[in-house]
């Protein structure tokens, strides 16, 4: 038997009225949204964390590889190898941070000889002092000699060897060395001259070392490292380039970091690492005292070699009436400085300061 309808009500105004829902099925419906809402949250959440991963994953990936293709770069040969450098700008941080590696230096351009050397003897020899032998030393003539001492903040023993020759020295500090605050403070305790020995990016791909401008850096990064870099060595005078024959022979880069140094009295002693620098030329058309140096003594850490770059620097002041020598603190450097400079003051060559023989601005150069 067919069973009957019910008749279907409507509301007023001829539309069906909602059917009411037992309590029962009101639940079931509310858990089943329920339920389809959790899948959906945890659908997306497993979608964000997938990529958040494969995100971080790159990242990673990215960064190894360039830090395997920084490190291939880097020269085998332990003489061009220094103290591994962090951060280019966040120099403050670096500054407490110990560099008890020995020290490295730059490989310095060569420079002629003084056409009255003559080329006899050393036939075989690539030493300067057997291809030139040593020439009578002459009487100064009250001719002056600046001695410029680089790569300073290591060792205070360092500061009590030279201040023991008892002649001026002009003191060039690295800033962020193990004991660059210890070496400046007995510097300045001593009334000494101090220059900020500012590391720069050689060429070769030798370290110069923590806080070294280089010449991938902006304009303004090099500007504020060469700032954090002067903040590290108070009361220094001026400045002098550590390393740097890549970066001194850009003029873009030169101009930023000695802008640094108009408004505040410094003059700026160019190295010259490099034939191809342009940090002298610059640094007067900014209108800041300088100068150039005119002898490396070490280049060669031999007594032998020091000895005869001396004599070469004292036949220069005598031509010139004045040069300027750098050296760094090499025992062999000191022990030959120790015998060296009483001949020379007994023959009339007077000592002074870098800062005496920097060109004024606006005049001629010394």
């Amino acid at each position: 038997m067919a069973q009957r309808r019910r008749p279907v009500r409507r509301a007023r105004g001829g539309k069906k009225s909602r059917v009411r829902k037992s309590p029962a099925a009101k639940s079931r419906e509310f858990e089943l949204r329920r339920s389809a809402r959790l899948v959906v949250l945890t659908l997306l959440a497993v979608a964000l964390l997938s990529m958040l991963y494969l995100l971080m994953s790159r990242s990673e990936g990215s960064g190894k590889g360039e830090a395997e293709r920084e490190a291939s770069s880097q020269p085998t040969d332990v003489t061009a190898t220094g103290t591994t450098p962090s951060s280019e700008i966040d120099a403050s941080r670096r500054a407490g941070e110990a560099q008890e590696e020995p020290a490295t230096y730059e490989v310095y351009a060569s420079e002629p000889e003084p056409a009255s050397a003559g080329a006899a003897g050393g036939q075989g020899s690539t030493s300067p002092s057997a291809q030139y032998p040593p020439q009578p030393l002459l009487p100064g003539g009250g001719a002056r000699i600046a001695l410029v001492i680089d790569d300073l903040g290591r060792s205070l023993a360092d500061v009590d060897r030279l201040e023991g020759l008892g002649v001026p020295i002009t003191y060039a500090v690295l800033p962020f060395e193990s004991k660059t605050a210890q070496v400046t403070a007995k510097l300045r305790g001593l009334g000494a001259e101090i220059l900020l020995h500012l590391p720069m990016e050689p060429g070769g791909g030798a370290n110069p070392g923590p806080g070294a401008l280089r010449a991938s850096m902006t304009v303004d990064e090099l500007a504020l490292a060469t700032r954090q870099a002067l903040q590290a060595v108070p009361g220094a005078v001026g400045v002098n380039n550590h390393m740097g024959s890549r970066l001194t022979a850009d003029a873009g880069a030169m101009t930023a970091i000695l802008g640094e140094l108009q408004g505040r009295s410094l003059f700026f002693l160019d190295s010259r690492t490099s034939a191809a620098s342009t940090g002298y030329d610059i640094a007067r058309s900014l209108g800041l005292a300088s100068a150039q140096r005119q002898v490396f003594l070490d280049p060669d850490p031999s007594a032998e070699e020091i000895r005869y770059q001396f004599h070469r620097l004292l036949g220069l002041a005598r031509q010139r009436g004045a040069a300027i020598a750098i050296g760094h603190p090499y025992p062999a450097t000191f022990e030959v400085l120790a015998s060296e400079v009483p001949r020379a003051l007994d023959l009339g060559y007077e000592f002074v300061q870098a800062s005496y023989l920097v060109d004024q601005p606006g005049g001629p150069p010394i």
